[in-house]
């Protein structure tokens, strides 16, 4: 072979190389997340990507963008539209479009009734109830998803609500004509039966609200006031009322993404995506009494509220639950609101007794990847 053969062969093997090697090349799928970067829910997702791209062996990376790519109320019209890959998708935000789903999520101060057996774990019963409910149980949920271009692969959340204050607040009393900011209707409510008037407000204004008076109090997880940088502007923390978590649609994928991807490929997204449902109300039960700890070594008076409002708060959960059904099948046509909150109340049970021997994040991840996402068929969901 001559030399210009020689330089002939050695250029068309360098780019058959080339093209090797574009090919295999791994896919990196955009996530976008309203949280600020140094919150822990971030912290989790972040492991999530680390989870995708270990468990497909290099084949697909996941970028985070936390509160820049897209807001909390951007985030769902983002990943229909194709904006991000993936998304942390807050349901409750937009009741006409998941209504079916969000039945489920109002109901989220259900675990405040589940006893002593679900205290301290009321997001690991959640999650897991709501998870195991919207594949297996809500068909019209996952109708809902694909009407946005999306795909549902689990729901996360942190632990329950409570208020967040600049005053304290420890009676019915206390909180009449006090304004509450709140992050669901639900909460909404319960901020009017005990005589408060709610006020909506996406949760990045939410240090501008309490600092300067526009509102007494937010109702809010306690591992939030680190999330959300609210430190400085607490002064009162009451975490006994009104009580449930706030779930979301943490992994929800771009439904033209998820067809794109392998069998094998989607296996690993819902792998990953059972390690952040668990990861978040890990993470947030971890951090939740040291949270209080320090802000009262800070001087923030940890208040508790006084029996009558306790048993206010339980009679109202239980009204409110035929409130949701009938104000979701008048609103938005959902006419099957009281079977799915009782298949739902059902699953809350259920959860509350299969969390009692967890013991670490893994055990917990372990737990809802074999009881629910190991049993979703990725040659059917979502296609």
């Amino acid at each position: 072979m001559n030399i210009k053969s020689m330089a002939g062969a050695m250029l068309a093997g360098a780019l058959l190389f080339s093209g090797l090697t574009t090919s295999v090349e791994a896919r990196t799928l955009r996530y976008a997340i309203g949280h600020p970067p140094s919150s822990f829910v971030v912290d989790v997702t972040k492991e999530y990507a680390k989870q995708v791209e270990t468990l497909s062996d290099g084949d697909l990376k996941v970028r985070v963008f936390p509160m820049s790519l897209l807001n909390f109320a951007e985030t769902s019209g983002g990943v229909r539209d194709g904006m991000a890959d993936i998304g942390f998708v807050l349901t409750s935000y937009f009741p006409s479009e998941y209504p079916h789903s969000n039945v489920a999520v109002e109901a989220s101060m259900l675990v405040g009734l589940l006893g002593d057996q679900a205290r301290g774990r009321e997001g690991m019963v959640f999650m897991g109830a709501l998870s195991e409910f919207t594949f297996f149980h809500c068909p019209e949920c996952n109708q809902e998803f694909k009407k946005q271009n999306q795909v549902y692969t689990g729901s996360t959340g942190g632990t329950s609500y409570g208020l967040v204050c600049n005053e304290p607040v420890e009676t019915k009393a206390d909180l009449e004509g006090k304004r509450l900011r709140v992050g669901a209707s639900n909460w909404s409510r319960w901020a009017e039966s005990v005589g408060a008037s709610p006020v909506t407000m996406s949760a990045n204004e939410m240090f501008e609200a309490l600092s300067q008076g526009v509102v007494s109090c937010i109702v809010l997880a306690s591992p939030e006031i680190h999330n959300f940088g609210l430190t400085d502007v607490v002064t009162d923390i009451n975490m006994d009322v009104p009580g449930g978590p706030m779930p979301i649609a943490g992994t929800n994928i771009n439904a033209d993404t998820w067809k794109s991807l392998s069998a094998e490929q989607r296996e690993v997204m819902l792998r990953a995506a059972s390690q952040f449902s668990a990861g978040v109300p890990w993470i947030y039960h971890q951090h939740e009494d040291r949270i209080l700890a320090e802000a009262e070594e800070r001087g923030v008076a940890i208040h508790h509220a006084d029996q009558a409002l306790i048993d206010q708060t339980r009679a109202f959960i239980k009204d409110d639950m035929q409130h949701i059904a009938e104000d979701y099948r008048s609103r938005y046509g959902v006419e099957n609101g009281e079977q799915l909150i009782a298949d739902f109340q059902k699953l809350l049970e259920k959860w509350t007794g299969l969390v009692q021997d967890v013991e670490t994040e893994q055990d917990l991840a372990d737990l809802y990847w074999n009881e629910i996402f190991s049993k979703v068929d990725v040659e059917q969901h979502g296609l």
